[in-house]
């Protein structure tokens, strides 16, 4: 198991790694964390708090996340991981023509069009049925009156509120858009520590949790969301809602210096996480902020975002089998192609994305590990009327080339950024992980696992350390408390390098791990308003 007694990392912020042994909750805003921890406390299971996190963030920073989005989970229970893919098709009569017929190039950012069918409140159904112990009126209760009596926003949360705030007041001219700043900022975005609460949010929990999210798929609430999505021109029906279920699939991984790291299978881009970890086994790392280290992970990023840019899509539609480029020879192909400079590979743009995550515990050995998204922050700019549900937009990530494996179809799952983790060793939990963050995701899921493995950096001082972010062709980003002499040493190997003091572009991480003993070791993101929660 990794080593709870190593040292912070050199350039940390000031926490300290957070020890318990009945219970933990991580996640990116205090509110929901403690959330998670009152239903542990009153007799539920890491499930449970999973739901009751992941439903108070939807309230507490909307600014990532909500309840017209979509979810993944890695659930360890009775001695084994399951996998939970609640991500949502294209409505049916959303064609390649129906888009392209409109003169678009790209499936658009906003407005109706790339929304596709929600998941997220299916996934908290299907958790609590599956393995959850109390119901969901219970575990959703503290979101319901977070939503319904108001809380003080948080210091992050409000800065990304008041950037989309000022974007979207740019951007949103249509009438359907009308309803976000009802919603969300009626005459402005709220300022930290300043009390907002929505009414219609709380309606909206209150009625997933009594009817096991029936009323958002098949009843009242599908009927507005539907509707209000066609008078806008967009394609989503109640049929496609009515039809709609999750996932549970079989995780993917690929064995790092003897532990398991596990990602969700394809649609989403866990896989190209565990693609550049299989070329990085073949090297010896023996210091993190060496010039060698710094380029072998940025290279093997960009090797595995070209194979994943060209290769992922809905699992029915993928050319080349997973398995295939998991394989041993594969990574020994693509490692070969890293030589002591900057090369170009052949890629897609990465964008970036707005996305929360969370890691579980309990005294049991349940563990979860929980991302939900509406994507690029509030998602479509749609809002129901009167609902507090803000759509998502996932559609925008589909190629609109009738070539690619990932090409917009009716009833097809589109390449998905949001990707939880989780790692084991020879058989045993060793706990969640996650770095919420658009493309970032998979390159944060790296540095972290290299971190620990690696490093021998504890949970709090894996997240604390340094990020880089490979953004397209040469162009890495990295980050300001990154030392001088690994920026000036990589663009000395041709890498385009960008000092960047924005924190929040390279993703916001939990980390719980469990030792032997049963002990509970976490880290939780310096670069948000994070917290862990423990008993």
């Amino acid at each position: 198991m990794p080593d709870f007694n190593t040292n912070h990392y050199p350039y940390a912020s000031r926490r300290t790694a957070i020890f318990a042994n009945r219970g933990m909750v991580a996640t990116s805003q205090p509110l929901a964390a403690q959330a998670g921890l009152s239903v542990l406390q009153a007799g539920g299971n890491a499930i449970d708090a999973a739901i009751a996190t992941a439903a108070a963030l939807t309230v507490v920073e909307p600014s990532a996340n909500g309840i017209g989005g979509d979810a993944f989970a890695l659930v360890w229970h009775g001695g084994k991981l399951h996998g939970l893919n609640a991500s949502g098709p294209a409505p049916r009569s959303m064609t390649l023509e129906s888009i392209t017929s409109l003169g678009h190039k790209t499936v658009p950012k906003y407005g109706p069009l790339p929304v596709t069918v929600p998941g997220t409140p299916a996934a908290w159904a299907a958790l609590a049925q599956r393995f959850g112990r109390l119901p969901l009126r219970t575990s959703m209760a503290r979101a319901v009156e977070l939503a319904r009596d108001g809380f003080p926003v948080s210091p992050t949360v409000a800065y990304a509120w008041q950037q989309a705030t000022r974007l979207f007041r740019q951007e949103f001219r249509a009438a359907h858009f009308k309803h976000w700043f009802d919603t969300f900022a009626p005459e402005r975005a709220p300022q930290p520590g300043e009390i907002w609460r929505s009414a219609g949010h709380a309606d909206t929990l209150q009625s997933i949790a009594e009817t096991g999210a029936a009323s958002f798929y098949s009843g009242a609430l599908a009927e507005k969301i539907a509707d209000f999505v066609q008078s806008a021109g967009g394609h989503l029906q109640i049929e496609d809602l009515a039809n709609y279920r999750v996932d549970w699939c079989q995780p993917i991984s690929t064995n790092y210096r003897g532990y398991d790291v596990w990602e969700i299978p394809p649609n989403g881009h866990g896989l190209v996480a565990l693609l550049a970890l299989n070329i990085l086994k073949g090297f010896d790392f023996s210091e993190r902020d060496t010039l060698l280290t710094h380029h072998r992970q940025i290279e093997a990023i960009k090797l595995a975002f070209a194979d994943g840019l060209a290769h992922i899509a809905d699992p029915a539609h993928m050319r080349m089998s997973v398995s295939d480029l998991l394989s041993d020879a594969y990574a020994n192909e693509r490692r070969a192609l890293i030589g002591t400079r900057a090369a170009r590979p052949v890629a897609g743009e990465p964008a970036r994305g707005g996305t929360v995550y969370l890691s579980t515990a309990d005294s049991e050995g349940n563990m979860v590990s929980l991302i939900q998204s509406n994507y690029m922050g509030f998602g479509s700019g749609m809002v129901v009327p009167g609902t507090g549900i803000a759509l998502h937009n996932r559609g925008n990530n589909f190629s609109l080339d009738a070539t690619h494996p990932n090409c917009l179809a009716p009833g097809k799952r589109p390449y998905h950024t949001i990707i939880p983790g989780f790692l084991t060793r020879d058989g045993a939990a060793v706990g969640p992980f996650g770095v919420m963050g658009g493309f970032m995701q998979p390159q944060g899921h790296v540095q972290v696992v290299m971190n620990t493995v690696d490093f021998a950096l504890n949970p709090q001082a894996a997240l604390d350390a340094p990020r880089w972010e490979w953004e397209s062709g040469l162009r890495v980003n990295i980050e300001h408390a990154t030392p001088d002499h690994l920026f000036r040493g990589l663009a000395g190997l041709d890498h385009d390098v960008v000092w960047s003091a924005n924190r929040l572009a390279f993703g916001r991480g939990q980390i719980i791990w469990r030792n032997a003993d049963g002990v509970l070791c976490g880290g939780t993101e310096p670069r948000t308003d994070g917290a862990i929660a423990a008993w």
